[in-house]
């Protein structure tokens, strides 16, 4: 059998946080995901990471891996060392069952453990064991909630069979990364089914919570003498006044324009002055007025 690098798989150090091989997991699963994804070979990149994490998420699987060293090199024929003794054996917990690799099996043995989401998965959770899978959404779903339908795949049975469910879920306005859905009895095996919720990137938006930033450009004079300008939020266009003498980089805030909640999130409007194009002789001349005319130094306060 070959020798599989988890921290390498996951793109990880060896010294990773628990929550650094989390994320790596988590971003791996986003691109991977067999119902989802469109990369080559994303299926088996997906069950490796899978398995990877599997074993670095649980200190004593972690600790028991890493007695193997770090002179091993990917893809190395691997055999347990004399007198392994092994990890604790894989349980089918948390992320509803799979099957694993040779090599994870000769180290740990078992049941094998997590799929970590929506699956090809052989083998089905054991009754009453519950399953958490990864659910990304878009900001807009997050703030005005969807039904989505979500299917759950799995291998023919002996009949030849598919396996595979669809479930509508409601997906409640509000909802925020991290945040879980918990379907009752929905795990395949009698246990509970929980989508854990990512909010995908935005062109324009940036959230933190329930808030939402925004980069605002204004022109050197809505800046300076102040203005009216037409913001979008995730509500619909709002207008908001621009004091006098805003600065770049001012934050200007809207409440109640973030995520819906108890408290509503805020929207954040990031102030960034955007220079008109010298690109005339008429707007050099402008520019050149402005030099004359305008006693400022945007660097005294290095001279003081």
């Amino acid at each position: 059998m070959k020798y599989r690098d988890y921290y390498q798989i996951l793109g990880i150090d060896r010294k990773a946080s628990a929550e650094e091989v989390k994320k790596a997991y988590r971003r791996l699963a986003r691109k991977y995901h067999p119902d989802v994804s469109k990369e080559s070979g994303a299926e088996e990149h997906f069950k490796e990471a899978s398995e990877a994490y599997e074993v670095l998420r649980d200190p004593a699987k972690r600790a028991a891996y890493d007695q193997l060293g770090n002179n091993w090199q990917a893809g190395q024929d691997f055999r347990p060392p004399p007198g392994w003794q092994g990890g604790p054996r894989a349980h089918a917990g948390g992320f509803g069952g799979r099957e694993f690799s040779d090599f994870f099996e000769s180290l740990f043995g078992g049941l094998g453990g997590m799929g970590g989401g929506f699956s090809g998965a052989r083998h089905s959770p054991p009754p009453g064991r519950a399953q958490t899978v990864p659910l990304e959404i878009t900001l807009e779903e997050a703030y005005h909630g969807v039904n989505r339908a979500v299917r759950l795949r799995a291998e023919r049975n002996a009949g030849g069979q598919d396996g595979a469910r669809t479930l509508n879920v409601k997906i409640p306005a509000g909802v925020t990364t991290g945040q879980k859905i918990r379907l009752a009895g929905q795990s395949g095996g009698g246990g509970d089914l929980y989508l854990e919720l990512t909010i995908g990137a935005h062109p324009i938006y940036k959230v933190s919570g329930r808030d939402i930033t925004l980069e605002l450009p204004l022109a050197p004079w809505e800046a300076a003498l102040g203005a009216k300008v037409e913001v979008p939020t995730l509500g619909g266009s709002v207008t908001l006044n621009i004091p006098p003498n805003t600065h770049n980089g001012q934050t200007l805030r809207l409440r109640g324009r973030g995520l819906p909640g108890q408290p509503p999130g805020d929207q954040l409007a990031v102030s960034r002055i955007v220079n008109p194009p010298a690109d005339s002789e008429t707007a050099r001349e402008l520019f050149r007025r402005m030099e004359r005319e305008l006693p400022f130094d945007p660097r005294a306060q290095w001279r003081k």
